[in-house]
């Protein structure tokens, strides 16, 4: 059985035991990061790294290990485990809390860290719907953090799949294109590649800022009706780049789409 890495130490999934007061599990009250590796190297983990504090500090959450300890357990995960391609998950959590409710005078000061290692897999082209039953909320500081409560994603990719698709388009509160169900989303209108902005309520993607140069990508807010003049599309995030088959059964190019070499550098 795979090892993962839980508070410090090393041992088997099986192994692993999380508090039923833990908070990430009563509340969704924790982030986290998922990053591709290659070998024994991970991908833009200073990156990971940096959101994840970020993200933790707005939360209030406490991050108890440096980045060397962090970056030393995933390098060792990686080469217990021996993938060629590896996507590794860094989840954080409040930890465990003494007293039920949503708030309390003893917030929790013993956080629960975990990392695991899985193999990376490759999507095949998607075929999207416009979601239809939710919407991003562009104006939660939650939308820009990856944030342990994924309710309105998991509504999102079930109405797709009941529909027949694979994934979908969220809309955010105002009608504007915001992202796929689990990554950013570019379209390519009239000969240039555009993304949604930041405001829309969509994810600060560590690929999506590499791409947006290296496509000399324009951020504009895309109304949904801008979607039927795409002629490509593809979803990003940082376990690679996915193409958009069809939106809404409209079938899209494929031969446009780029090849991204920033997946295969390491820095």
């Amino acid at each position: 059985m795979p090892p993962v890495w839980c508070n410090g130490a090393f041992m088997a999934e099986d192994e692993v035991r999380i508090s039923i007061a833990d908070r990430g599990f009563t509340l969704a009250d924790g982030i986290f990061e998922t990053l591709r590796a290659a070998g024994n190297t991970p991908l833009w983990l200073a990156e990971h790294l940096d959101r994840l504090r970020v993200s933790a500090q707005f939360l209030g959450l406490l991050v108890s290990y440096d980045d060397a300890d962090i970056e030393a357990a995933i390098v060792r995960l990686l080469g217990d485990n021996g993938f060629a391609e590896s996507a590794v998950r860094i989840t954080l959590t409040r930890g465990p809390a003494s007293k039920r409710g949503l708030w309390s005078s003893d917030n929790p000061d013993h956080p629960t860290l975990l990392i695991t290692a899985a193999v990376a897999g490759k999507m095949p082209p998607q075929h999207m719907v416009m979601c239809r039953s939710t919407r991003r909320n562009e104006c939660s500081p939650l939308s820009g953090i990856k944030s342990l409560n994924y309710g309105d994603n998991i509504l999102a990719r079930r109405e797709a799949i009941q529909r027949g698709a694979s994934d979908a388009l969220m809309l955010n509160t105002r009608g504007h294109v915001a992202c796929a169900t689990v990554g950013n989303v570019f379209l390519r209108i009239d000969d240039k590649w555009v993304t949604p902005m930041l405001s829309d309520g969509i994810l600060p993607g560590i690929a999506r800022a590499k791409i947006i140069p290296a496509l000399d990508a324009i951020e504009r807010t895309l109304p949904e009706q801008d979607i039927a003049q795409a002629d490509a599309a593809f979803i990003s995030n940082s376990l690679g780049c996915t193409s958009i088959a069809s939106i809404e059964g409209r079938t899209l190019q494929q031969s446009a789409l780029p090849d991204l070499a920033i997946y295969q550098k390491s820095h």
